[in-house]
């Protein structure tokens, strides 16, 4: 991407951006690539970076673990390993081991369903493959701990043991000695040490004559010597000599390892990329979490539509000091190619271009941006910025000649893939003139097909963007009762500067600003005075949209939750109905599965007994029993249709209906526990325990 002036970046405050993402960067590879940035031009490479970003920013979200704990930098070890002949040590061994064991735990996260659900996350491990033959070459030579192995070699193997032998006779022959020269008041507090790798004795420096030896040397004060006895010289020697051995073993065993490994060294080359690359991916998730952003729209032409889109910097500043941060709304396409903003001073122009300016670098450098996911961004090959005072001491230019000169180069090298901001256009001129040559240069990048956004004071500006094709005007809202400025973007129509309302409110004296509207051209204050008075009646007409929309939402919501009364209403009653069938049916299965309980029962019954006649009683009382049954309910059935059970004191007089036989008759008189019922015309006695009093349900 081309960019005008050299400092269009940090004036776009890029700069700050891609510090934030190195802060979050582990390895020298991700810093690296934070720090250089690519900014691309092709769609393709925007897509597969914002996807992989994207990708990343889910799994943290979600709180998985992805294996990027890996943070060495091993760019030194992986070129002496592609050297001949050259030796690595064993910790660097061990580093090259942690990579290798780091790549082992990629390649087993990336499972068939991952794979699926992270596919461009994937493609950074596409085209290279995990060899295990790495590992087992590393571990079958050095430990846990980075130290070689006693068994690496046979020829080590006996050198330790040699070594472990000699160490051994040399401690008790040492401590045998040492003993022997207490107990003869030789030794000093210290009472031994070692020197140059040998074991001492430390002797007090009068007694250094009375003990047979190699003097190593003596302390400070002179008062202290420390001889190696002669009964351990000869096993010192031998030990000193094995450690030599060893040292020559083990570094012919690491440089065997050396060679062994350097068949590798591009594949671990590739696997430092490969881990420094998913490095800079979670870098770049991390911010995006931070920045609350979203994965736009990409389409390869130009076009800007941001929906929500807050300026990331501003976000993270509001977000840190807790407080809120206005959104702004923008479409740039075809139809609307330039858009100029007016409004009052501090009021939030140069923020809402600069949000479009830094927004558009992100996302063609892979990075999320804080918008609605719905906002859609083109891609644009060039990106031109004229903010701020640009006068040039080193070319004696004012600053209108160094403007002019900046509109110059726009003009000439503007495309229909160039994306540009310009603060004030016009100013530092006379406002006729200035405003002039303003049109013109509007005009020109019209004709360029180029997309843009302008901030400026001039009227004739906001006069001719309402009646240009191509170009169309905006207004930052602004308060005129509490002089404050409101930050959100009205696109569609132009801006008042607020000149003379806010002279009055912070209190200029009347006569001046009187004498001041008597030397403006009177249509000039006639239209500002208008924009004044549109911008506030729009605002009262949003106010209450906002209002109609809530009442709105308000009745949809209700209507959502008397549908889930009504419907919860129909569901209970649903399974009211099926509770009381499923009871009906429920207690008809039981009893089919006792009576054939029952009958299983007879039958063995009728197998193993000789008595045929007892086990054909049984059944005769099983199914007179059933009957009985039968013909009990059919007759409480006849009986519930024509009378009502209301329980109550027996006497005379009153109708009652008998349990036992299930029959309705009148009592007639009592006779202690028992009672006379007239039974048709019969009179019987029944028990009172027996009765209940009913009557008929017609009389009820």
């Amino acid at each position: 991407m081309k960019f005008f002036p050299e400092s269009a970046l940090v004036q776009l405050e890029f700069d700050k951006v891609k510090a934030l993402l190195f802060e979050h960067c582990k390895t020298e590879y991700a810093k690296n690539k934070a720090q250089n940035l690519r900014i691309h031009t092709r769609k393709e490479y925007i897509q597969l970076e914002l996807q992989q970003s994207y990708e990343m920013m889910l799994i943290t979200q979600q709180g998985q673990y992805f294996p990027t704990d890996y943070i060495l930098n091993l760019s030194k070890e992986l070129k002496l390993l592609s050297i001949a002949g050259a030796v690595l040590t064993e910790e660097q061994f061990m580093q090259l081991r942690k990579l290798a064991e780091n790549m082992q735990s990629i390649f087993r996260w990336f499972d068939s369903d991952r794979r699926s659900a992270y596919p461009a996350l994937t493609q950074v491990i596409e085209g290279t493959y995990y060899e295990k033959v790495i590992l087992e070459l590393i571990d079958d030579v050095l430990d846990s701990g980075g130290m070689v192995k006693d068994d690496a070699s046979e020829e080590l193997s006996n050198i330790r043991m040699n070594l472990y032998r000699k160490r051994n006779e040399l401690r008790k022959e040492f401590e045998k000695v040492l003993k022997k020269l207490q107990k003869q008041g030789y030794v000093a507090d210290i009472e031994e040490s070692f020197l140059s790798g040998r074991r001492v004795v430390a002797l007090f420096a009068e007694q250094k004559r009375q003990v047979k030896g190699i003097l190593h040397g003596e302390s400070e004060s002179r008062r202290t010597v420390f001889v190696e006895p002669e009964e351990t010289i000869e096993l010192n020697n031998d030990i000193f000599s094995l450690e030599n051995e060893e040292r020559r073993e083990v570094y012919r065993i690491l440089r065997e390892l050396t060679q062994q490994l350097s068949v590798y060294a591009s594949l671990l080359t590739t696997y430092h990329g490969i881990l420094g690359e998913y490095d800079f991916i979670r870098a770049k998730a991390k911010l995006g979490v931070d920045m609350q952003a979203n994965y736009p729209m990409l389409t390869d032409k130009a076009v800007i539509q941001l929906r929500d889109a807050y300026h990331p910097l501003l976000l993270l500043y509001n977000k840190k000091n807790q407080k809120p941060t206005i959104p702004t709304q923008i479409r740039l396409d075809e139809k609307s190619r330039i858009l100029v903003i007016s409004g009052p001073n501090a009021g939030g122009k140069t923020v809402t271009m600069k949000t479009v300016g830094l927004m558009q670098l992100m996302v063609q450098s892979g990075l999320l941006v804080p918008v609605h996911q719905e906002s859609e961004f083109g891609i644009f090959k060039q990106i031109m910025i004229h903010i701020g005072d640009t006068q040039s001491i080193e070319y004696d230019l004012s600053t209108y000649s160094s403007h002019l000169l900046h509109m110059k180069h726009f003009m000439e090298t503007a495309n229909g893939r160039t994306l540009f901001f310009i603060d004030e256009l016009g100013s530092g001129s006379d406002p006729n003139l200035g405003g002039a040559f303003a049109e013109v240069i509007m005009q020109e990048l019209v004709k360029k097909h180029s997309l843009g956004i302008v901030t400026t004071h001039y009227l004739n500006l906001k006069v001719m963007a309402n009646h240009t094709p191509g170009i169309i005007n905006g207004a930052m809202s602004f308060d005129e009762k509490s002089l404050q400025p409101l930050y959100r973007l009205i696109i569609g129509k132009p801006g008042s500067s607020y000149t003379f309302a806010i002279a009055e409110r912070i209190g200029l004296d009347k006569k001046l600003i009187d004498r001041a509207r008597a030397l403006v051209d009177e249509d000039h204050f006639r239209l500002d005075k208008l924009l004044n008075s549109a911008e506030s009646d729009l605002r009262q007409i949003e106010k209450k949209e906002k209002e109609l929309h809530r009442l709105l939402k308000e009745n949809e919501r209700l209507k959502k939750e008397m549908e889930q009364v009504l419907n919860k209403e129909r569901h209970q009653q649903q399974v009211e109905l099926l509770k009381q069938q499923n009871k009906i049916t429920e207690d008809r299965i039981a009893y089919l599965k006792d009576m054939d309980r029952k009958l299983k029962a007879i039958v063995q019954e009728w197998k193993r007994s000789d008595n045929k006649a007892e086990v054909m009683k049984q059944i005769n009382a099983l199914l007179f029993d059933q009957r009985q049954k039968q013909v009990a309910e059919k007759k409480d059935k006849k009986l519930n249709e024509k009378f009502k059970e209301i329980g109550g004191e027996i006497k005379p007089g009153v109708k009652v209906k008998m349990m036992k036989n299930r029959q309705v008759g009148v009592v007639k008189e009592l006779k202690g526990k028992n009672a006379v019922v007239q039974l048709g015309a019969i009179p019987i006695t029944v028990s009172l325990s027996d009765l209940v009093v009913v009557v008929d349900k017609i009389e009820e």
